[in-house]
């Protein structure tokens, strides 16, 4: 087959094949998360798009590093910046499921955090931050939006003396890129 699809297009079955590279399984249908022609495997009965440029979706187990757009309380939304210490103008979110963790705050909107992609599943990327090297790399005080300073798994207001609990990371307010939302 050599026909072109575009992303979300259904490209086979699952009872015909397994998703290979470039697409996701959506309950009974394989789809394309590309534009690309499509590569049956009669071997392994996969199913892949190739692509001449590729776009940038995390695998499981990537880090990736962006910002949070939306916290819902038992979960956040996202938006992927860097993928796996590479940036990315790919636009693409991912979930992680906070409820579990016993914060309060977790992280914040607009903080920078990093995650681990732990699943693909009907087109949604999971990401977990349980690990100690993952959570908040940056973040600033929500009472005045004033500088925060570390206070042992805590955050701490230099300007107004807030203090905020978050999951922050191993390497908060460590990172070369720290403000790149500032920047754009």
């Amino acid at each position: 087959m050599s026909e072109n699809r575009l992303p979300g297009e259904k490209v086979a079955t699952i009872e015909e094949y397994l998703p290979g590279e470039n697409t996701f399984e959506d309950r009974d249908a394989i789809r394309s998360t590309s534009i690309g022609s499509v590569e049956l495997n009669k071997v392994e009965q996969s199913v892949s798009i190739q692509n001449e440029k590729p776009t940038a979706i995390p695998k499981i187990g990537d880090i990736v590093v962006g910002t949070v757009e939306a916290n819902l309380g038992s979960m956040m939304a996202v938006s992927i910046r860097y993928i796996n210490d590479v940036e990315t103008e790919s636009n693409i979110e991912c979930i992680c499921v906070i409820r579990h963790l016993r914060k309060k705050n977790a992280a914040l909107v607009k903080d920078v955090v990093k995650l681990k992609i732990i699943n693909h599943v009907n087109g949604t990327i999971h990401a977990g931050i349980d690990e100690h090297d993952l959570g908040v790399l940056y973040t600033k005080c929500r009472k005045c939006f004033g500088k925060v300073v570390k206070v042992r798994d805590a955050v701490k207001c230099s300007e107004c003396g807030w203090m905020d609990d978050r999951k922050l990371s191993s390497d908060f307010e460590q990172a070369d890129f720290l403000k790149f939302d500032e920047f754009k």
